[in-house]
């Protein structure tokens, strides 16, 4: 009788390939393909006379997966829980117990933070129990959001729109954004002025530089607020002897950044590569679960990507300091390992920074079997890690200040210059960390300069300048707030960033956030009658009750029930006073071909379509199509945005079913500069051509334009 095999459920078919090839052929391998339970979507699902005891129930599309694991787990000798190793993967296996457990088999749960060959094995070696406590974190935040969305929802329906939906952290998010854009409106540019002289050593005339004017006669800063008061200025000054009155020159150094945590990679990604949060996670989960390199099999190419601690254990940074040593040489080796402390509020230090399993798996070598985006996000955490073991980078700053001494004894200004010269690049080598904003630009390299020296003034120049306004967020700057706020943890800042835009409260313009109409109707509605929800002191908060839940064992029941009290009182003031909100139809560009009146955009409850602006009178309506500006290449109609019955998006002519043009790829709205095809989205940032072989990089402007949608693309839907 053959003997029989443990069975090891994970969640997706990847990692399930990943671990066959390492845990042999003793075991069978099956995928849950996620949750195989969940609140129901009908209902609210969650009982509140019974302590908030959550009605779990398998999902429809689930069935089939749940029924090929209960018939695995009844051959199965031992059954192995290997989901992910955060709360989500926790309840995962603690879902796939109840609907698989029918005999008294033994569970076990293991849990490693990267799928090779010896954290597996460590992991099979020393397996645990389910750890409740993160399970019942994870089943409070579940339950917590149910609560939120599905009071709240229904109340945005019958008061703004259908399809609206409010969520207890996303709620906080779009608030952060519309509070950002009534500070730009708000803001009014104050003029002001700056004034620089370019000087030279009068033994050394051609060697120029330029110093900023950084105190008056008096020793007062300067404000010049005016053209008038510069000129003036300039004026006075043009008459002064000018000499250097203190050089000081030092040497500073730059260490690297730590190696990734979820929110730094996703805010890196989006400044180097214009990856959004969701593109980035999914790109990141496939190089975490294995990819095929070479024939080999699958091999996971880095640790798990949801984590916010900096810590890298011992042996991978040994090894990345032996590769450091013997691919760049000793001087790019600092003498002691560097170590990072965590910056994350609650960061779990179990866990471990994102790097590649393998340091001596470098990008170069592994290219050819990754895809373009792959490659690229796997070379950014490479370098990153790499990086963060290497020597630091050594510049000479050199600040001088400068006397402009002013005849017949009125008194002095002083000019100040500075300079920043590398010396050595160090980390610098491999890696520098991207910036949201650019920082001022040291001047270029001043000439030796000791105190004494006379200088020859080449010149004044006064500058106009206004203060500027806040920047709006972008996805780093957005991801980089909800985390040093403690807004959300790492898993939810995709999701967060989807859900705003699909909902349509933000538009994406220039890689910026800007609120809509909606968006600041929805967010005013929810801070005026729910200001709990909307504080952030509140949300961040509740996100340490959750932590503690996890760490410290506190009653989830009562931290649910501690936010439900006041959360219900507020719902009932709210359905009794939130006044109804009549949004104005958006323009959409064109008028009726019946009565030649303006259509506008609707809303229905199928979504977006185009309807005449006379209704009722005229009742004229035809599809929402979301345009790309290209034109089919067989009848010249415009290729618009589709989307297939398996909620897949594709491009199609506008004149179907006339013309029956379609592609999978994003055509782009002017023709190949080759032959004039069409021209569609090829890879990440290239262009193809359609009909000849052109290929092409394209400009940065026209790849955010083209950058992986944040969620499901707009469907076009039918009034």
């Amino acid at each position: 009788m053959a003997m029989k095999k443990n069975l090891v459920i994970v969640e997706s078919p990847a990692k399930a390939r990943t671990l066959g090839k390492i845990l042999g052929s003793g075991y069978s391998i099956k995928a849950s393909l996620g949750h195989v339970r969940d609140l129901p979507r009908s209902q609210l699902g969650v009982d509140l006379e019974k302590e908030f005891l959550p009605k779990y129930v398998v999902p429809r599309e689930k069935r089939k997966v749940v029924l090929e694991l209960k018939k695995a787990a009844k051959a199965a000798s031992t059954i192995y829980l290997a989901t992910d190793p955060d709360r989500e993967g926790e309840a995962i296996s603690w879902h796939l117990e109840a609907v698989t457990n029918s005999d008294g088999k033994p569970y076990k749960r293991v849990v490693f933070h990267e799928i090779t060959k010896e954290a597996v094995e460590r992991a099979f070696r020393h397996p645990r129990s389910l750890d409740m406590q993160l399970v019942n974190a994870q089943q409070a935040r579940r339950i917590l959001d149910r609560l939120v969305g599905y009071k709240i929802s229904p109340l945005l329906w019958i008061k703004v729109r259908r399809g609206l939906s409010a969520g207890r952290v996303q709620s906080v998010a779009l608030k952060i954004i519309v509070d950002r854009e009534r500070e730009i409106q708000a803001f009014v540019p104050v003029q002001y002025w700056t004034i620089e002289a370019e000087l030279a050593k009068e033994a050394a005339p051609g060697a120029a530089f330029r110093a900023a004017l950084v105190a008056l006669a008096d020793g007062s800063k300067p404000e010049i607020a005016s053209q008038t008061e510069a000129e003036a200025l300039v004026k006075e000054l043009e008459p002064a002897s000018y000499h250097v009155s203190k050089v000081k020159t030092r040497t500073v150094s730059r260490q690297p950044a730590p190696p990734f945590i979820t929110s730094t990679l996703q805010q890196e990604a989006w400044r180097k590569l214009r990856f959004n949060a969701g593109f980035t996670m999914t790109i990141a989960q496939q190089l975490y679960e294995g990819l095929p390199i070479d024939r080999g099999g699958s091999v996971g190419l880095i640790t798990y990507m949801r984590t916010d601690s900096t810590r890298v254990a011992r042996s991978a940074v040994a090894e990345t300091r032996q590769f450091i040593g013997e691919k760049y040489g000793g001087e790019f080796l600092p003498a002691h390992a560097r170590s990072f402390s965590a910056t994350v509020k609650g960061a779990q230090e179990a866990h471990e920074a994102i790097r590649p399993t393998r340091i001596w798996r470098e990008p170069s070598l592994i290219k050819p079997y990754l895809s373009d985006a792959q490659f690229k996000l796997y070379d950014l955490i490479w370098k990153r890690m790499v990086a963060s073991q290497m020597a630091a980078a050594r510049f000479e700053a050199t600040n001088v200040d400068i006397e402009a001494r002013l005849p017949s004894g009125k008194g002095h200004y002083l000019f100040r210059a500075a300079s920043s010269v590398n010396t050595f690049a160090g980390f610098m080598t491999l890696y520098i960390e991207g910036k949201d904003d650019k920082d001022e630009e040291k001047g270029p390299a001043i000439p030796r300069l000791e105190k004494g020296d006379p200088l020859e003034l080449r010149g004044l120049f006064p500058e106009q300048h206004f203060t500027k306004p806040p920047s709006r967020f972008t996805e780093a700057t957005l991801i980089k707030m909800l985390e040093q706020w403690g807004i959300g943890r790492p898993s939810t800042y995709a999701p967060i960033l989807s859900t705003i835009q699909e909902r349509d409260y933000v538009n994406k313009t220039e890689g910026s956030f800007r609120p809509t109409e909606l968006g600041f109707i929805v967010s005013d509605l929810l801070q005026r009658h729910f200001p709990d929800i909307m504080a952030v002191e509140f949300t961040v908060r509740m996100e340490e009750e959750l932590d503690e839940i996890a760490s410290e064992d506190r009653d989830w029941v009562q931290v649910v029930r501690d936010f439900y009290v006041p959360f219900e009182k507020d719902l009932q003031s709210a359905s009794q006073h939130m006044e109804k909100v009549k949004l104005a139809d958006a323009p959409a560009g064109e008028d009726c071909p019946r009565c030649h009146r303006p259509l506008v955009v609707k809303v229905g409850r199928y979504g977006k379509f185009i309807a005449c602006s006379g209704y009722p009178e005229c009742k004229y309506t035809k599809p929402f199509q979301v345009k790309t500006g290209a034109r089919c290449p067989q009848c010249g109609g415009e290729l618009v945005e589709k989307v297939s019955k398996k909620k897949r998006t594709f491009y199609g002519c506008s004149n179907w079913p006339d013309c029956d043009f379609a592609t999978n790829l994003k055509p782009l709205p002017r023709p190949c500069p080759r032959c004039g095809g069409l021209l569609t989205l090829y890879r990440r940032n290239w262009e193809k051509c359609q009909k000849c072989d052109y290929k092409g990089r394209l400009g940065r402007r026209e790849a955010e334009a083209t950058e992986p949608p944040a969620g499901t693309t707009e469907e076009i839907l039918t009034g």
